[in-house]
């Protein structure tokens, strides 16, 4: 499993015209799911999501989590994480969970970082067209892969 994070002032998801997720400062989220991602790493990922220690204290350093901000999430599904660009120049995207799979782990991620957040978080809906606004505060962006603890 594979999380983009973007520290924002705010951020959007838009499905056909409408807003279906929106938050002011906190974390925008994009996570692409493979076949061999299980409930393990969805705990550790959480976990490291909602304590990722990337706002500021009082004294401007990056020393604080969107927790302790009491800052918001939005989470949104984006199987192109998963990209492989080896060869040539498109893209191929069969290491990607199909639906049947990718579902249920979007939907367990959710319910596991409101859990550790302690709040309801926004969220995109899977397989939809969606177009993603946002704010990236710093910028700051970090990139977290569940197969690759670095």
């Amino acid at each position: 499993m594979r999380l983009v994070i973007q520290r924002v002032s705010s951020a959007s998801v838009t499905i056909d015209g409408k807003v279906n997720g929106a938050i002011g400062k906190g974390l925008m989220v994009l996570v692409g799911i493979e076949d061999a991602d299980n409930p393990e790493d969805i705990v550790w990922l959480a976990g490291k999501l909602v304590n990722l220690r990337i706002f500021d204290d009082e004294s401007g350093v990056m020393n604080c989590s969107v927790k302790e901000v009491n800052g918001d999430v939005l989470l949104v599904s984006q199987f192109t994480l998963h990209a492989s660009t080896k060869k040539g120049n498109r893209p191929s995207y069969i290491k990607a969970s199909k639906p049947p799979v990718a579902v249920p782990l979007y939907e367990a991620m959710i319910t596991e970082i409101e859990k550790q957040l302690g709040k309801k978080i926004q969220t995109g809906i899977f397989g939809a067209d969606m177009k993603v606004s946002l704010i990236n505060d710093g910028p700051v962006t970090i990139l977290i892969d569940s197969k690759n603890k670095e």
